[in-house]
């Protein structure tokens, strides 16, 4: 069973400065409730090709998984898959101007577990959906008070 999960959040703050902020691997511990730490696998700055390693927590195990960076365009889309991990899984974030001073986030997470996901693939888009809603809302909360 394949998992893909789109969550999108309006964050009252200009395109670029949402993008500079969510597309910086550095800054996911900030924002993603789940995640604990992260690392870079290759130097920065971040381009095609960059990897970074993440230490996360979801459904009460630890997960520790790296990702390549498939696709940038600055302040539009990024695109990074896992190289390893529980299961292979695709992050894409798409940014899109509301109005000059606010953004649609739109965040997405497809793959196909295998192993222990895959035995809990029907519970994970909904437990997911919910986890992305807690990190694009702590984001907005981020972003906006500063």
């Amino acid at each position: 069973m394949a998992v893909d999960v789109i969550t999108e959040i309006v964050i009252r703050r200009p395109r670029a400065e949402v993008a500079a902020f969510a597309g910086r691997p550095d800054n996911a511990p900030q924002w993603y409730v789940n995640i604990e730490s992260m690392e870079w696998k290759t130097s920065p700055p971040m381009r095609v090709g960059s990897q970074v390693s993440f230490v996360a927590h979801f459904l009460g195990r630890r997960l520790v998984y790296t990702y390549e960076i498939v696709e940038m365009v600055a302040g539009e889309r990024l695109v990074m898959r896992t190289l390893a991990g529980p299961f292979a899984m695709e992050t894409s974030y798409i940014w899109k101007s509301v109005t000059e001073g606010s953004t649609r986030m739109i965040l997405r997470n497809r793959g196909n577990p295998t192993g222990f996901g895959k035995l809990v693939a029907p519970f994970m888009t909904a437990t997911m959906r919910k986890a992305n809603e807690k990190d694009l809302a702590r984001l907005k909360s981020i972003l906006e008070s500063s």
